[in-house]
């Protein structure tokens, strides 16, 4: 079998355009990845037609070969959307192939399914009643745990009054969703070291499952001095573009939560390695997934197939309404778990035809730094 070309296509999801590679073969098999990058879309598109050629005419199911050639040949690239999303449309026509799932590739199940929390439940106003009611909505839906960043358009400081919104907004949500339900406060790399150490110690209060990532989380030193400061567990590691930078932040034991991006780290081998490390260390991992239902599916075969992986992020209750119009067969949130799918591969397909109804939008970007954010519109 021989790869005979790599195709893209985008979806134009508001607030974050959804991009695909389609990998095809002389034998009719043809495997689907997901590259969808949060700030940028056409440079991955770019990037796919520029790099198609290293790998079209080998063998897609040498995975490690194809991926050395890609490393060899880029001159040693950090993971990225193009390599990550090549990597696991390679994984899916290897399931075809062989006619199984691909956790069953990865050595099969330690568990049946994997719990998930919820993200992106809050399109609204940045509002404590709001945030309290729409949290018992998501504990209704059956999940167990949830997570939100309440602090605005705030960049490095925070002034008094938009800390104790902030701090009203978590409160509301713990009252709302009781004692026994997890909340995770997301920070989106926002703080100084001071305004995030003070903010931690002001949330303790409310017993979050994490603080996630407080500070520049490129800023590993810095990252690791808020964990040791901070009365709560720190969580980072999503935008780690290798297994190494999660190396160096799970060698301090300081942040013991950590969060590579299937879509960021290289894929599917480069999430096994910094899972396998993160055990080494004795860290737990939670994938960041803030991407399509694909990754949900991708991630559900890994989360059922590697011992140390936790809990799963998952926006898919909180998508466009047209997500399933563009593809089928991902996992649903049953309970509050996800299980993956037993067909061969992911188990998803797409819906190519549907591209010429939800084309891309240049304005389908998310703005973390701009009031209003939470609302999630383009």
């Amino acid at each position: 079998m021989k790869i005979t070309d790599v195709k893209s296509f985008v979806f134009g999801n508001p607030w974050k355009n959804w991009v695909f590679f389609k990998v095809e073969t002389d034998e009719g098999l043809y495997g689907i990845g997901e590259a969808t990058g949060g700030l940028a879309t056409k440079h991955i598109i770019g990037g796919i037609e520029e790099q198609k050629r290293i790998v079209i005419g080998m063998d897609p199911l040498q995975i490690n070969g194809v991926m050395d050639a890609i490393k060899f040949r880029l001159y040693l690239p950090q993971g990225g959307n193009v390599i990550s999303g090549i990597n696991i449309a390679l994984w899916d026509i290897a399931g075809k192939a062989y006619g199984q799932p691909l956790y069953a590739l990865l050595g099969g199940k330690c568990r049946p399914s994997i719990r998930a929390y919820a993200n992106g439940w809050y399109q609204g106003p940045r509002d404590p009643a709001f945030f309290a009611e729409r949290a018992a909505q998501v504990k209704e839906m059956g999940y167990t745990a949830l997570k939100f960043d309440p602090f605005g358009s705030a960049y490095k400081y925070m002034d008094a009054a938009n800390e104790r919104l902030a701090v009203e907004s978590v409160r509301a949500v713990r009252e709302a969703v009781g004692g026994d339900m997890d909340i995770c406060i997301e920070a989106h790399d926002r703080f100084s070291v001071s305004q995030a150490v003070r903010m931690g110690r002001l949330l303790e209060e409310f017993r979050p499952m994490w603080y996630e990532t407080p500070v520049y989380s490129n800023d590993i030193e810095a990252t690791i001095e808020v964990a040791r400061r901070v009365p709560i567990p720190v969580a980072s590691g999503e935008r780690s573009h290798s297994p190494a930078a999660i190396a160096a932040l799970a060698q301090s034991r300081a942040v013991d939560i950590l969060q590579p991006e299937t879509l960021g780290i290289g894929g599917v081998n480069a999430m096994i390695a910094a899972c396998s490390i993160a055990e080494a260390y004795g860290a737990s991992v939670a994938p960041h997934n803030a991407q399509s239902p694909f990754t949900t599916a991708v991630n559900a075969h890994l989360d059922v197939a590697i011992s140390n992986v936790i809990i799963q992020e998952c926006f898919d209750d909180f998508h466009v309404k047209w997500a399933d119009e563009v593809m089928s067969g991902y996992p649903k949130v049953v309970d509050g778990y996800i299980a993956p799918s037993d067909k061969p591969g992911m188990g998803v397909e797409i819906n190519e035809p549907a591209v010429d109804k939800y084309r891309y939008g240049e304005y389908n970007f998310l703005r973390l730094f701009e009031a209003g954010w939470e609302k999630r519109r383009s």
